[in-house]
């Protein structure tokens, strides 16, 4: 386990400007800590335009001493690293201690549009939270969570970002012997839900939080009554429920799957955090599961939804002696604002629809959109393909639609469907044009991905950066990016699996 540094103030240059509040104001929730060294350290991926926004000299970056930081071996000057501690349930399941126990932060940055955000590290090394796991990360997990949450990004959906990927130079044992690898990532924080139930297991710890959580993410919340009807952390829950039903919402239009929602990966700020064994549907299956270690479909695609509720339900727990002095009266207040979770989440996804379907703030027929689903779902259509096939189908161009799935199951539907867009006055080529706005072309195919980390794993990082650029760009077609279109084959799709990473 990496020594704790006689000082925890870095003397590295590469990054400037980083405050440590959270540590600062916090300090119980962490544990100040170093990386570990390593042996060789290379810069595998460096987003400069990310870089450039936290005002960071990406030059600086890219020298000895930035690699460095990113590693995790040197600690950027004035900067305090720690481990976080938090808890959470994992597949449903109690555990009062987690903490990033292959992570640290290594403080807080101000972004160009005055955003403070956190700089975090995951793969750098054993902390006091490991629980007997090395600590440390391999190539191609980190490269997933880059460009899986660069792609997000680019569709538009809340998310952690990646700065860099770093590989150390050392060996990892997995599976087989790996290459080691860092990953840095800014948030808008790493508070989860997990974080909170931890402190509310602890003396004092409670409030504190909750008072930092609401300046940083809900600052509007700050100067309300501390008690009473509509206090601020009654407020401060309903925030966290809207923020999150969004957020979900925008998961199932786009067809991901996150794979691992325990409440240790549930955001108070509403993005998407970790990456380990998420997917993207090809066919559209509201049971689709892709990560080795659900075994009973617990995150399946189609689950998703009600397990936010769910976590939303065990981070309310957390808050009940905020909300209220009584007991009763908490759980009251408390579990009627998480009852709006499903008209807010339905909401979203329904005016999401619409705009995929061209109708965007017109009032849309329910049953427009699960017949959809039912044709999908019974002809195994693929999700991203689909929807774009709609758009074609406007312009002229049956062919797209009919690869997918045969006219004598779509046509009744498609009749209905034009009857929507003539009733709310929707031409056909301006409405195609719409819908390519809001439906991708360009996701990361699972088995383009896996093909991209693979060769990657072997020092090609030509296939990996290649797509990065592909679905960086999701809603802008190119004919020469034609094969980033295509689905998995039947026999790739059918054994596919992904990985913690861990």
């Amino acid at each position: 386990m990496a020594a704790i540094p006689d000082s925890t103030v870095g003397t590295n240059t590469a990054v400037s400007g980083l405050e440590s509040t959270f540590a600062d104001e916090l300090g119980a929730l962490t544990v100040p800590w170093q990386g570990a060294p390593a042996p060789d350290p290379k810069l595998l991926v460096l987003n400069e335009q990310l870089a450039a926004a936290l005002r960071l000299d990406v030059q600086a970056l890219r020298s000895e001493d930035g690699v460095g930081v990113l590693s995790g071996s040197t600690a950027p000057t004035g900067a305090k690293p720690v481990a976080m501690a938090y808890a959470g349930h994992q597949f449903g399941g109690y555990v009062p201690l987690l903490g990033d126990g292959r992570a640290l932060l290594l403080g807080e940055l101000t972004s160009s549009d005055g955003q403070r955000v956190d700089l975090h590290l995951k793969g750098s090394g054993r902390t006091p939270f490991s629980r007997g796991g090395d600590g440390f990360a391999v190539v191609g997990p980190m490269l997933r969570e880059y460009l899986v949450s660069e792609a997000m990004y680019a569709l538009g959906i809340p998310t952690t970002r990646a700065l860099s990927v770093v590989a150390t130079g050392g060996h990892v044992h997995r599976d087989g012997t790996e290459p080691g690898a860092v990953l840095a990532r800014v948030a808008a924080s790493h508070l989860r839900v997990g974080t909170f139930e931890y402190a509310a297991r602890q003396g004092g710890l409670l409030q504190p939080l909750a008072d930092y959580a609401i300046a940083r993410h809900y600052p509007e919340l700050t100067d309300l009554p501390t008690t009473g009807a509509g206090n601020r952390y009654l407020r401060f829950f309903e925030s966290a429920v809207e923020a999150q039903a969004s957020l979900v919402a925008r998961w199932m239009l786009t067809g991901f799957v996150h794979g691992v929602m325990n409440t240790d990966n549930t955001t108070i700020s509403g993005e998407t955090i970790d990456y380990g064994p998420c997917a993207f549907l090809d066919a559209f299956d509201p049971a689709a599961v892709f990560s080795s270690i659900d075994h009973g479909g617990r995150y399946a695609f189609g689950n998703q939804p009600a397990v936010l509720k769910w976590n939303l339900a065990r981070f309310a727990e957390t808050l009940l002696t905020l909300i209220d002095s009584t007991p009763d009266d908490a759980i009251t207040a408390a579990s009627a604002a998480l009852d709006t979770f499903d008209e807010r989440y339905d909401g979203h996804y329904a005016a999401g629809m619409a705009a995929k379907l061209g109708l965007a703030g017109a009032p849309l027929d329910r049953t427009l959109i699960d017949d959809l689903l039912a044709l999908m779902k019974d002809h195994g259509v693929d999700w991203t393909s689909g929807f774009r096939a709609l758009a074609d189908e406007l312009r002229g161009n049956s062919t797209p639609l009919d690869a997918l799935a045969p006219r004598e199951h779509t046509g009744p539907w498609l009749q209905r469907w034009r009857g929507a867009l003539t009733t709310h006055g929707r031409e056909a080529a301006e409405t195609a044009d719409a819908m390519d706005r809001v439906n991708p072309i360009y996701i990361p195919r699972n088995h383009q991905l896996d093909a991209a980390l693979r060769a990657a794993t072997d020092s090609d990082l030509a296939p990996f950066e290649k797509l990065l650029e592909v679905v960086t760009h999701p809603f802008d077609r190119r004919d020469e990016w034609s094969d980033y279109t295509t689905p998995a084959p039947q026999s790739f799709s059918r054994t596919f699996q992904t990985f913690c990473g861990t």
